[in-house]
């Protein structure tokens, strides 16, 4: 199980949004390089780098400010944000991205997945974002009418590395996490998960590590970490206890 803390970069600086809305955001940093790299050294193992104006805009805005966290880390870096097509994901996949996240287009365009998915094997993830089971896009502007584990179930076959599962009405707002709804994503697919949103204290991670044999790998969290709710050491003591 991995804790993976999160870089999502707003007009050059380090933000977290509440539930995805860009006029709800507290600013952290004005310098994101510096909070990877902050991450990087406090032992995290892998970063979750969101170039969110490319969410928003449907291309990269960030590019080069998430170019620079790759160049400036030692450790995996996921990227996702505005990625729509396969010439974005070989630049990113050529700075040394880890993985590549596509999210709006993998439920606009499942196609290009698919086409994503052979072109760059085991490097492509997927982020599925969902309110009340179904899949939400556009940077959470847009709710689908469709289920977030029909979608992965399709995806499946394609070839992608996992998904990142992100319970939108939790996100950002440190009421901890929609174990149901994570539990009954993970259960939906044989690929990993990485879950996303809702975590506020500690027992939150412990609660989420419960998921592990139904398929859940990492957690991410961001808010409670610049909020300091908990230290990423704290963290690290955690996992290493619940390991033991």
């Amino acid at each position: 199980m991995k804790i993976i803390p999160a870089v999502d970069i707003k007009e050059g600086r380090c933000v977290r949004l509440s539930q995805g809305k860009a006029d709800q955001e507290t600013v952290y940093s004005d310098d994101p390089v510096a909070m990877a790299c902050h991450w990087d050294e406090e032992g995290a193992p892998l970063i979750h780098v969101v170039d969110l104006d490319g969410a928003f805009d449907g291309q990269p805005a960030n590019a080069e400010t998430v170019k620079q966290i790759i160049y400036n880390s030692s450790v995996d870096i996921q990227v996702g944000g505005g990625i729509r097509n396969l010439k974005t994901i070989e630049a990113y996949i050529k700075a040394g991205a880890f993985r590549v996240i596509l999210g709006t287009i993998a439920q606009k365009e499942p196609e290009f997945v698919a086409e994503a998915c052979r072109e760059f094997p085991g490097k492509i993830i997927v982020g599925i974002d969902a309110r009340d089971g179904n899949v939400a896009i556009k940077g959470w502007v847009e709710v689908s009418d469709q289920r977030a584990t029909d979608l992965a179930q399709k995806l499946e076959s394609y070839g992608v590395a996992g998904y990142i599962f992100t319970d939108i009405s939790r996100d950002g707002m440190l009421q901890g996490p929609n174990l149901k709804s994570i539990k009954e994503f993970a259960d939906s697919t044989e690929r990993p998960v990485i879950a996303s949103g809702g975590v506020s204290k500690l027992s939150d991670i412990e609660d989420l590590l419960a998921l592990a044999p139904n398929g859940v790998e990492g957690i991410i969290t961001g808010k409670a970490l610049y909020d300091k709710s908990f230290t990423y050491p704290q963290t690290l003591e955690l996992l290493n206890r619940h390991a033991g």
